[in-house]
């Protein structure tokens, strides 16, 4: 493994063309960007770079090929966790630097929802209970969208405890999560449509993330922050 910043190291396969400005783009960047406190919270991380994943069959492991497997078995990504080490891999080939960034801080955001402290969760839970009391529309992303659309459907008052509203509380931090630290890397622009959160609920929770988890020096999570 190449050691990168802090906690973080890589393997790259040698039958990729890899370049200096694909180290910067898919490992440098990405990883530089990931505020402090949340990089001392993180364990050992590995990246793997290489040409494929394939799953032969959905309860056999991801393997590495060198050739392309059929659509229906290529898997962008994989995680496994072993001891006090967390092992990233990711295909390359086809693979969008954009595309990259996202998955790598969705695995990141994942990982951050076992590490936080009750505290940071219920911070975050009080924002979701005022949204839904105000009856706020749409989520951040497609697994809080769902998590949010099965809560609705219950009938009654939400309950802090209750396991559909936990579930919707990971899924939402998690997504919330990945956007902020996306943002945080590349200039990306929200997509608006029926499904999206409205922007004044959307900024309170970068905001919040923001005092919880500063970004490093000289990133900026919001615009009018690189004027000051």
């Amino acid at each position: 493994m190449i050691p990168l910043a802090g906690n973080f190291s890589y393997f790259c396969d040698s039958s990729l063309s890899f370049t200096e400005e694909d180290s910067r783009d898919y490992l440098e960047e990405p990883v530089a960007a990931l505020p402090p406190s949340i990089v001392a919270l993180l364990p050992k991380i590995s990246i793997l770079i290489v040409p494929y994943l394939s799953r032969e069959k959905a309860e056999k492991p991801l393997l590495v090929s060198m050739t392309a497997p059929p659509q229906e078995k290529l898997s962008w990504t994989a995680q496994l966790r072993k001891d006090q080490e967390t092992v990233l891999a990711f295909t390359f080939t086809g693979h969008e630097v954009s595309e990259y960034h996202y998955r790598f801080y969705q695995h990141i955001s994942h990982m951050m929802w076992d590490l936080v402290s009750p505290s940071v969760k219920s911070r975050f839970s009080s924002l979701l209970m005022e949204e839904l009391n105000t009856g706020t529309h749409g989520e951040v992303d497609e697994q809080s969208w769902r998590a949010k659309q099965q809560l609705q459907r219950r009938n009654g008052k939400v309950k802090f405890e209750s396991k559909p509203f936990v579930e919707y509380l990971k899924a939402s931090f998690c997504d919330t999560m990945t956007l902020y630290l996306h943002g945080i890397c590349c200039d990306i622009d929200v997509d608006t449509g029926p499904r999206q959160l409205p922007s004044r609920f959307l900024r309170k929770r970068l905001l919040l993330l923001q005092e919880l988890f500063p970004p490093p020096a000289d990133y900026y999570v919001l615009p009018e922050d690189i004027r000051k």
